[in-house]
């Protein structure tokens, strides 16, 4: 009787320092999205980080600093603050990557630091990252063809590369229209997923409805 007392307290307080613990989670996840929407975005990944080192087996924190750091490199001129965003960004790439494998939202961030670069010096990356980026989408589309962002940032970067080539981009239209509607539709359950997109999409058909 005594054992299974002990045995009962101990899955009892086991419980209760889990319980705690994703609280604790919770609640510094809310302050840095907080953060980020107070347009404080390095205070915000710089939270993330913390979280990352406390949850070393979670994706997400890894995965907002490095959104944050990719997202803040397009426009960026000086080359020396690129390039330590873009290495922070993929040096939590790497480590989201060994968290979950083959995920199609961190495919997806990984196409866009390619980006970064390719938007910073076409000339200088455009040979080397083009080729890669494309295979990117290619397999996060296999993986996750109804993914809603994985559907409009593919359809993004190929209208990209069409345009470049002065080739026709009206057939991405149906993409950015396909993409809305999965925006509506897509679901996932786990805390802070990622939910991003939509915004960007409607302006992408917004344009493509005016070149009809």
């Amino acid at each position: 009787m005594k054992t299974t007392l002990i045995y009962l307290m101990t899955i009892v307080m086991s419980l209760n320092v889990a319980h705690a613990q994703q609280n604790n989670y919770e609640t510094a996840m809310q302050k840095a999205f907080e953060l980020w929407g107070q347009d404080k975005p390095f205070e915000a990944a710089n939270m993330f980080e913390r979280i990352a080192k406390a949850e070393n087996e979670n994706w997400l924190p890894h995965y907002y600093v490095a959104h944050i750091n990719i997202v803040y490199s397009f426009g960026e001129r000086d080359k020396e603050k690129l390039s330590l965003q873009l290495e922070k960004a993929k040096q939590q790439l790497e480590k989201a990557k060994q968290i979950s494998p083959d995920n199609p939202e961190i495919m997806v961030l990984e196409a866009l630091h390619n980006t970064a670069w390719i938007a910073y010096d076409g000339a200088t990356y455009g040979m080397t990252l083009s080729a890669p980026t494309s295979q990117i989408y290619k397999k996060a589309s296999e993986i996750a063809p109804d993914n809603p962002r994985v559907v409009y940032c593919k359809a993004e970067w190929e209208m990209g590369s069409a345009k470049y080539f002065g080739e026709d981009t009206s057939p991405f239209c149906k993409d950015f229209e396909k993409a809305l509607t999965l925006f509506d539709t897509f679901k996932n359950d786990t805390p802070f997923y990622p939910s991003w997109g939509k915004d960007r999409a409607e302006i992408l058909l917004a344009e493509c409805n005016k070149t009809e």
